[in-house]
């Protein structure tokens, strides 16, 4: 579609590509204008990559850890950014996606509630909350 559409090859980087491929599709993308769209596997593209040419980042697969999605989608906001990012997550309603999406959520509140707040995050927390912190499932 990608190719239809802007008449161009994208640049793939997934867990197979090599370290001197990934290295290439790097340099292409952040230095050469008629490479602009890279796609990454969110696993292989989301450690080790500085893409500051980057103004959009799409996800398309959630990861069960939300720290994975940042990780990937913090390769654009690096030194030497000059632009404003873009960051989009693209859900199916009505599919296992927008659960996996609300857990997502949940974990990420609740480490923001531990990382946050220090220590003194777990007495502030209502009876309801404790309650679903430590309810077995």
């Amino acid at each position: 579609m990608i190719e239809n559409q802007f008449k161009m090859v994208p640049l793939f980087l997934h867990g197979s590509t090599t370290r001197r491929q990934r290295d290439e599709f790097v340099e292409e993308f952040q230095n050469r204008r008629n490479k602009w769209i890279f796609i990454l596997s969110l696993k292989a593209g989301g450690t080790g990559l500085n893409l500051t040419a980057a103004s959009h980042v799409v996800h398309y697969d959630l990861w069960w850890n939300p720290a994975v999605e940042a990780q990937a989608t913090d390769r654009t906001y690096r030194i030497g950014q000059t632009k404003n990012v873009m960051v989009n997550r693209l859900l199916t309603k009505g599919t296992f996606e927008e659960k996996i999406d609300d857990m997502l959520k949940s974990k990420k509140n609740l480490a923001n509630l531990t990382v946050a707040s220090g220590e003194k995050w777990i007495g502030e927390l209502s009876n309801e909350e404790m309650k679903e912190v430590f309810a077995l499932r």
